[in-house]
C-alpha cells in the first residue's frame, strides 16, 4: 500500500505597507505573493504570522510583483467572470532575517 502524503496547511502571511496591514493566505509564500500582486502591490515583503525561527529571528520573503490586464475568451470563462482580469507575476528577490518586527 502506498504511503499517503499530507498536503501542506494553509498559512497566513502579513504584508505591512505604512500603517496598513494586509493578510494573504497560501500554502507557500509565492502563492500569497501572487495574491498580493493581483491587488496591485509591487514591493512585496511577507512574514508568516505566528512563526519564528529557532534562533528567535523572523523570516521575511521578498518579492517583486506586477500585474497586467488580460482578456479572457468567452468559451474559456464562467458567466460571472468579467471579460478582462488581472494576471499577476512575481519574482523572488531573496529572504531577509530580522531580530525584531518594526511597528509592533
Amino acid at each position: 500500500m502506498a504511503k499517503r502524503t499530507r498536503k501542506a496547511r494553509k498559512k497566513y502571511y502579513i504584508l505591512k505597507k505604512g500603517s496598513k496591514v494586509s493578510i494573504f493566505t497560501g500554502r507557500q509564500p509565492r502563492q500569497a505573493a501572487l495574491k498580493a500582486a493581483t491587488r496591485g502591490f509591487t514591493e512585496i515583503k511577507l512574514r508568516e504570522r505566528g512563526r519564528r525561527n529557532r534562533d528567535g529571528t523572523y523570516t521575511i520573503h521578498v518579492f517583486k510583483g506586477s500585474r497586467k490586464k488580460v482578456t479572457v475568451s468567452a468559451d474559456n470563462r464562467v458567466d460571472w467572470l468579467p471579460s478582462s482580469v488581472w494576471k499577476p507575476t512575481v519574482r523572488k528577490v531573496g529572504v531577509e532575517r530580522v531580530k525584531t518586527i518594526r511597528g509592533r
